[in-house]
């Protein structure tokens, strides 16, 4: 075994004892078949308010302009997928919202791997990132053999589904690099037909200004209101196109107590919710992710979706 393979080992065995569900390594370089895509999903305004998906384009694709003499991309999944869900007469909360906010849960595993990776291995230099940076993830971990990217422009497993959070490391070390997986959609488009607001326009490309997560989330101003009555109930993100992916059928609860929800989250009904207080919006978001739309950005969507 060459040092490369014996470092790849090394560091894929503390990756899945730190909690990660896979791990997978590619070459830092420019990503030239993502670079025509974007281009076009930003010709054609698909990135909504998201102004800053115009940013940093060469850094998007290049990770080598993000990290200095950077050599390898180790792409790694975290489950999210919970074993219990909300109360069906709710409004609903993307399940990888349930818990801490995952920011802050991933960075800690994954500056434990890269000191991990130093102490180990020696004078190794990176950076972590959790979709916090301009770095395409889906991108890097389907090159690394992790999934494919599938018609919902989400990663896909054939092992897990689609419900992990995907996070890097990009650092100055040569590696032993894994192979792309083969795309498994085939003809299904159950996703396409589910998305209550059509916006997989087609095949692979998601209208990230008609996505659900995007009007709950990202969209600070008020709601088109040719979404309404077309949201589902959804008032944090949107799950309709994992939970209608077959593959999601082999998701498996996961181990980190971290994500688990706050208890009175899951037994909230509709009425509960349009009563909500700021007070209770502290007490059950302390440390979510929800907290990115503030009290006045839940009770916006609440009242939209009544």
């Amino acid at each position: 075994m060459n040092t490369r393979q014996k470092h790849t080992n090394l560091i894929k065995t503390e990756a899945k004892r730190l909690g990660f569900l896979s791990c997978g390594v590619s070459k830092a370089q420019f990503l030239e078949e993502e670079a025509p895509r974007l281009e076009k999903w930003l010709n054609k305004n698909m990135n909504g308010k998201m102004q800053y998906m115009e940013n940093h384009f060469d850094k998007r694709l290049d990770p080598t302009k993000l990290v200095e003499d950077s050599k390898s991309v180790i792409s790694l999944l975290l489950n999210y997928y919970p074993s219990k869900t909300q109360n069906s007469d709710s409004f609903k909360i993307s399940k990888y919202a349930y818990g801490t906010d995952y920011h802050f849960v991933i960075k800690d595993k994954l500056k434990a791997l890269l000191h991990f990776i130093q102490d180990e291995i020696g004078e190794v230099s990176g950076r972590a990132f959790v979709d916090s940076a301009p770095v395409l993830d889906k991108a890097w971990a389907a090159k690394s053999g992790l999934g494919w990217i599938g018609k919902n422009s989400n990663l896909l497993s054939q092992k897990v589904g689609s419900f992990f959070f995907i996070a890097e490391l990009i650092i100055d070390l040569e590696l032993e690099y894994d192979l792309p997986t083969t795309d498994h959609c085939g003809t299904c488009t159950a996703c396409i037909d589910a998305c209550p607001t059509e916006a997989i326009v087609e095949p692979y490309v998601v209208d990230g200004s008609k996505c659900i997560s995007y009007l709950t989330i990202e969209l600070k101003e008020n709601m088109p209101t040719e979404f309404k009555g077309k949201m589902d109930n959804w008032m944090f993100g949107c799950d309709v196109c994992q939970d209608v992916c077959p593959w999601n059928r082999f998701s498996k609860p996961h181990s980190e107590p971290l994500f688990n929800p706050h208890p009175e989250l899951l037994s909230m009904s509709k009425k509960d919710w349009e009563e909500v207080t700021e007070e209770t919006f502290r007490k059950v978001f302390k440390k979510s992710a929800v907290k990115r739309t503030k009290y006045s950005g839940l009770t916006r969507n609440i009242k939209f979706l009544k």
